[in-house]
């Protein structure tokens, strides 16, 4: 399991938004600074992680809210649709939405409508501004998310979705509030844990390991965000650790 880390929000999280609650993208707002380069070199590690079976259904999750967990999932996807690969972004936090924001997609219909088969997939996938990249918004939030998350249906869809996409990243609601992400996480072929190196507590992250351990979910490796720049940094670093490291 490798283990990211970022130095400092600047670039990601700082910038200012606008009044629509747009998420930055850093990778298309500035392809050649170091934490695009970051980016990609997350991308890199996520390709190289398994020799055997090949990452093509990927979660990202945060042990708690607000550490960046949407903001790693949308620079992520930019970064593989960059590497010429067909990238579907999936929305899975039907409880607290923010996926059309940050593409400027419409939020009519989207994953809820399909997992209560309201509408065809045909409708529910949305082009983007970034080629080879296309997202599936939450849609309208339902009263039954973990139960939509854990059915058949997503299952099916899922094995539908992948005849058609290289890669398919589904970003969830924080792990330590909800059951969501643990239910889509036994879905998939890996997950990401995203971080913050400022406000996680290890107790809470610890808490979040243990409840992807306990759907057997493959951790392919955590991000940490918000680790303070020293002087010899270079805006940010990564090391590898064994696979028994949380």
């Amino acid at each position: 399991m490798y283990c990211q880390e970022y130095h400092g929000k600047q670039g990601i999280l700082s910038m200012s938004q606008s009044v629509n609650n747009r998420r930055p993208l850093i990778t298309l707002a500035n392809p050649r600074s170091p934490i695009s380069e970051a980016y990609r070199t997350l991308r890199t590690n996520i390709d190289f992680s398994s020799i055997d079976e090949a990452m093509q259904v990927i979660v990202v999750t945060s042990a708690g809210p607000g550490e960046g967990k949407s903001t790693t999932i949308s620079n992520l996807a930019i970064t593989f649709a960059q590497s010429e690969r067909r990238v579907l972004l999936i929305d899975a936090d039907m409880r607290k939405p923010t996926m059309h924001h940050t593409f400027r997609a419409s939020n009519r219909v989207g994953l809820s409508s399909l997992l209560s088969r309201r509408s065809e997939m045909q409708e529910v996938i949305q082009e983007t501004n970034v080629s080879d990249l296309f997202i599936v918004t939450a849609g309208p939030i339902p009263p039954n998310p973990a139960e939509m998350l854990s059915s058949k249906r997503m299952s099916e869809l899922l094995d539908s979705l992948k005849k058609h996409f290289d890669i398919i990243l589904i970003d969830t609601p924080p792990i330590l509030a909800v059951t969501d992400a643990q239910l889509i996480a036994s879905k998939s072929d890996g997950v990401i844990l995203v971080m913050d190196h400022g406000t996680v507590k290890r107790d809470a992250a610890l808490k979040a390991k243990a409840g992807l351990d306990t759907v057997n979910a493959k951790i392919l490796g955590v991000v940490m965000n918000n680790v303070k720049r020293n002087k010899s940094s270079q805006g940010y670093y990564y090391y590898y650790g064994n696979g028994n490291e949380s």
